[in-house]
């Protein structure tokens, strides 16, 4: 690895007669930097003097580098930037490093304490900033690093003076990174924590010992190095360990019901869990942002607000990756036994994709107050008495791709008094963006909460269609596994009914049930292989209704009846006889009778993508190197995606050798890639090493993933990937 080093430069370290600051100065004295080492020599609460910088200056020296001493104190920081001028001519690199100690409790600090603090720390670091600034932004270069700490990010008993100066410099940094963005001045801060004259008699001898400033000092000296990537982070470090910290702002909530609702302290006091719920929690990074989003956030109130109109709505977050999508198929039976499953259960097949009865979950809202409170007066639901009775999912747009985040939008649209029981009915939108996905619906059964003298049926509801009067046209049987249930849980049911046994006993049950969406995901996919080519893209729509339970270890058997583009089926446990999934249906965009179909056709090419100059600059370096290209002699294909789905596809014919969009024009491809856009272009860029990529599922590769190797050599270029 080639060394950094840091010829030509001069850097300026306040506060480097000892511990982190000569640690910082003598690393960059060794790396080729002019060194201004300045410190006034005090003791940790700032009183006295000392030749401190001098010994330092001369070990500096005496190893070969060029160093000069500074005894100026940091209030005064315009003489210290002066030192390094009149010695050297320039300055490039600012450590504001010198600090004192006044520790006391907030009742005891007088104001001399408190005064100190920030003179020292924060107006200190302020003084030689602003003499360097000047300097740096003719220049067009400057690298400044604040030093914080962890008191001033958290607070510290006895340190209220110290913990306000260190996040005051954080602050300071952040503001004065996008000040000097423009002028290539990065501005970053270090937390860190070492043994110094600070802490000399404050930490344990042992740990003081073993927080050698050596061990920070290479952290702080890469920060201000010109390769450094960041400007206005906070770097924490400590033995040899570095880790980022940095603010974070919640998703937040509006603090009344409707728009023309008042915000009253009782609507506060309503809707303050949401408001400081930090489960979406996000880094935001300019305080443009928090404006940005705050709009973002009203406009979205408002249209939800009119999108419900009278109507009580749960809006929840639902995201997903290819490990949940594997993770479910075999929950439901998917298996490496059956070669068409194998793109349900591996992220890196080219058709990998979602199985239909997947995007359920998303509607299944299992956190939502909703059942509850639809109950009419005197009756009540919990997960005691409430049970899963019907379920319906239809596809509105595509099909959803292999990752991605939904805004799901559920409410209850009728209540129905089925005589000893209640049926809630809830419904469910979901959405990518502001495009609707899909629908679902849900029949909830509330058992002894019937009798309020409500409808018996809903106009609202999608029902269930009886079986054909004749012999099913097909039949499948799989057997469910003993760890069926337990498997499938972990998909986000976790009703101990699943895999307590206790539970089960309680509920009337010789042992823990399998979930009734899990017997429902087998019998989709029964329906998916023997009607729908095992294609995903072709499922519209699915019903069924939950009658009895499946133990695990039972075997399903699917009863199905081909109806012009509708599949009914029925589902029954072998051993029993007993029918436990009924009226059920599949309706199908494409009917592909009899066994599994090609790949899914791309989505539609979107407009332009990240990765489009890349190929653009590949397709250049082709032209230029043909002889190259051809002794590669293959065709790839790359299969660029967002969110899940292709959008475009590009062929690198190096046979031809020929570079241009889509699919081969003749004969198949030797290897496949997939790969998001960003993915692609982080990949080329160096950031993403392509084994992780693929180790990690974020490229895909079919076929002759060894002939992909050769690409190497010709793409060694800026438009490498």
């Amino acid at each position: 690895m080639e060394q950094l080093r840091f010829d030509g430069r001069v850097a300026v370290v306040t506060g480097a007669g000892g511990g982190l600051g000569k640690a910082y100065a003598l690393l960059l004295g060794a790396r080729g930097a002019k060194v201004v080492v300045n410190d006034l020599g005090g003791a940790r609460d700032g009183v006295g003097k000392s030749n401190f910088a001098d010994a330092v200056v001369k070990e500096i020296k005496d190893k070969g580098g060029i160093a000069v001493a500074d005894y100026n104190n940091v209030v005064e920081g315009e003489k210290i930037i002066k030192t390094a001028i009149d010695n050297f001519g320039r300055i490039d690199i600012l450590i504001n490093n010198a600090g004192i100690l006044r520790d006391k409790s907030f009742t005891k600090m007088s104001d001399q304490d408190w005064d100190l603090i920030h003179l020292v720390h924060l107006k200190g670091a302020f003084k030689t900033t602003h003499a360097a600034w000047e300097y740096f932004r003719k220049q067009k270069y400057g690298r400044v690093i604040m030093t914080s700490s962890n008191a001033g990010i958290f607070g510290n008993f006895g340190q209220a003076n110290y913990s306000a100066a260190k996040l005051g410099l954080v602050g300071l940094a952040n503001t004065l990174a996008i000040e000097g963005a423009k002028y290539n001045i990065k501005v970053n801060t270090i937390a860190p924590t070492a043994a110094s004259r600070l802490t000399e008699d404050i930490l344990p001898p042992e740990m003081f010992e073993a927080m050698k400033p050596e061990l920070v000092a290479p952290v702080v000296v890469y920060m201000t190095h010109e390769s450094f990537p960041e400007t206005g982070a906070i770097i924490d470090s400590t033995l040899g360990f570095a880790t980022k910290t940095h603010f974070v702002r919640g998703y937040g909530a509006p603090l009344r019901s409707k728009p023309s609702d008042p915000v009253t302290l009782e609507s506060v006091q309503q809707h303050w869990s949401k408001a400081v719920n930090m489960k979406d929690a996000v880094h935001v990074d300019k305080m443009a942002d928090v404006t940005l989003d705050l709009v973002e956030k009203l406009q979205e109130f408002q249209e939800r607000a009119k999108l419900d109109g009278d109507r009580e709505s749960y809006w929840s977050k639902y995201s997903y990756n290819s490990k949940d999508l594997a993770l479910y198929a075999l929950g439901i039976g998917a298996s490496v036994h059956n070669e068409t499953d194998l793109k349900f259960l591996y992220e890196s097949h080219e058709n990998f994709s979602a199985l239909p009865t997947y995007f359920i979950l998303a509607g299944m809202c299992l956190e939502s107050p909703l059942v509850a409170n639809s109950m009419p007066p005197g009756k009540h639901a919990d997960f005691t008495n409430i049970l899963h009775g019907e379920q319906y999912i239809e596809f509105v747009d595509s099909f959803p791709g292999t990752e991605g985040e939904f805004t799901v939008r559920s409410y209850v649209t009728d209540v129905l008094d089925k005589g000893s029981s209640a049926v809630s009915i809830v419904n469910s939108e979901i959405f990518q963006g502001k495009q609707l996905v899909a629908r679902t619906q849900q029949h909830i059964f509330v058992l002894g909460q019937g009798g309020f003298g409500g409808p018996r049926n809903s106009k609202q509801a999608v029902d269930v269609q009886p079986a054909p009067k004749r012999a099913p046209d097909a039949v499948v049987e799989q057997q469910t596994a003993e760890d069926q249930a337990a498997l499938y849980r972990l998909s986000g049911d976790l009703n101990p009914l699943h895999i307590d046994p206790n539970v089960a006993t309680v509920s009337g049950h010789p042992k823990p049930i399998l979930h009734g969406l899990a017997s429902l995901g087998f019998s989709a996919r029964h329906v998916l292989a023997k009607y729908a080519g095992n294609d995903p893209s072709n499922f519209k729509a699915l019903k069924a209704r939950f009658v009895k339970p499946v133990l695990p270890g039972q075997t399903l058997v699917t009863e199905m009846w081909l109806e012009g583009k509708r599949v009914h089926f029925q589902t029954k446990t072998k051993e029993t006889g007993n029918i436990v999934i009924a009226g059920a249906y599949v309706d199908l965009k494409n009917l592909v009778s009899g066994g599994a179909s090609s790949s899914p056709a791309a989505a539609a090419p979107s407009g332009a993508l990240k990765s489009d100059a890349l190929f653009a600059k590949i397709t250049e370096e082709v032209n230029k190197n043909k002889d190259m290209a051809k002794s590669v002699g293959g065709v790839f294909v790359y299969n660029i995606t967002e969110n899940g789905k292709t959008v475009k596809s590009w062929t690198l014919d190096l046979k031809t050798p020929a570079v241009y969009e889509g699919q081969p024009k003749s004969g198949k491809a030797d290897t496949t890639m997939t790969v998001s856009d960003g993915d692609l272009v982080d990949i080329a860029a160096g950031t993403l090493q392509p084994q992780v990529a693929y180790l990690k599922g974020k490229l895909k590769i079919a076929g002759n993933i060894m002939l992909a190797q050769k690409l190497g050599p010709l793409l060694k270029s800026p438009a490498k990937i």
